[in-house]
């Protein structure tokens, strides 16, 4: 099939990208670099089902029209977006505009087309977890940042046309996802800071008291999940969930990384307004209606990254 993939030149996009590629698809993609790499993309260069890279806004509605036009899409997995919930409190209209208004852009081409639309959303969209048992689908949300304000706008309009179209379409809510070609600095997923400081010989800062919990999900299992969601019609209309369906305080993830807990201090909250105390994903529709399951550990999946931080210094 031929596939879009908005935002592939990103972490986790780089992953969707290359399972797609290996799956056997023509693939394009969109990417305006602003938080992803071209160099993310550099082995697929020569893949013949590597179709072609656009640098490019998801906002321009000429370009990506004609990105559609030329195309022939079978699915748009989107996950272009301004993803930073420091930079979502400081700009709230950058990522506003970039995380609605980019997807309602796509979108409509989408519906224009009728390619079916895979939408990465976040689990930063939820209230704290209650209990044990995870957080599924129906568990409240809380739009505690603009970056998840937006990307609940983003959602309710992609299933909007769902249900006013009939559009194939799915909204996707990974939790907190790491591995290898993520950013280990700023707002960088918390796993590859770590690892970066340890291999570094610094200490590792954790953000006020240190006892809120991730669900920490490996990136090619991650890339398995969303790309399942766009081959299956089981799920289009729904939201669904993907974890590790394990959680770990920020203190114990950083004990677990350095070892040396002399090495670990802890520093005023950035943005406490926006913190989520507990994270625990609940899988049991991915698993239910997409027959997927997380297959790294926590513990492997550190070893794997920590290994391709160290040979390449990123």
């Amino acid at each position: 099939m031929n596939m879009l993939v908005t935002g592939g030149a990103g972490f986790i996009g780089r992953w969707v990208v290359k399972r797609l590629l290996d799956d056997g698809h023509r693939v394009w993609v969109l990417d305006d670099l602003s938080n992803g790499r071209e160099s993310n993309l550099e082995e697929f260069r020569q893949h013949p089902g590597f179709a072609g890279f656009t640098i490019g806004d998801i906002k321009d509605e000429a370009l990506v029209k004609r990105l559609f036009e030329e195309g022939s899409f079978d699915i748009c997995y989107h996950l272009g977006a301004s993803i930073n919930v420091q930079d979502s409190i400081d700009d709230p209209g950058t990522t506003f505009r970039n995380d609605a208004v980019g997807t309602f852009v796509v979108l409509e081409q989408c519906r224009l087309h009728n390619v079916k639309m895979v939408f990465m959303s976040t689990c930063m969209v939820y209230d704290r977890c209650t209990d044990e048992s995870g957080i599924t689908e129906q568990h409240p949300i809380k739009p505690a940042s603009p970056y998840a304000g937006a990307k609940i706008a983003g959602e309710n309009m992609v299933l909007s046309y769902y249900y006013a179209y009939g559009l194939p379409a799915v909204v996707v809510r990974p939790f907190n996802t790491y591995g290898p070609f993520q950013k280990s600095g700023g707002e960088g997923g918390v796993v590859a800071i770590f690892i970066k400081r340890k291999l570094a010989g610094e200490t590792l800062n954790i953000y006020g008291d240190g006892t809120q919990t991730r669900d920490l999900l490996y990136v090619d299992d991650c890339a398995r999940f969303v790309v399942a969601a766009g081959y299956s019609n089981r799920v289009n209309g729904h939201i669904v969930n993907a974890g590790l369906g394990r959680d770990i305080s920020i203190n114990e993830l950083a004990k677990l990384v350095v070892g040396d807990e002399s090495r670990i201090r802890h520093v005023e909250h950035i943005h406490p307004q926006s913190e989520i105390q507990k994270l625990l994903c609940n899988s049991g529709k991915a698993a239910e209606l997409l027959g997927w399951k997380p297959e790294v550990s926590l513990e492997e999946g550190i070893r794997r990254t920590e290994a391709w931080i160290a040979e390449h210094g990123v």
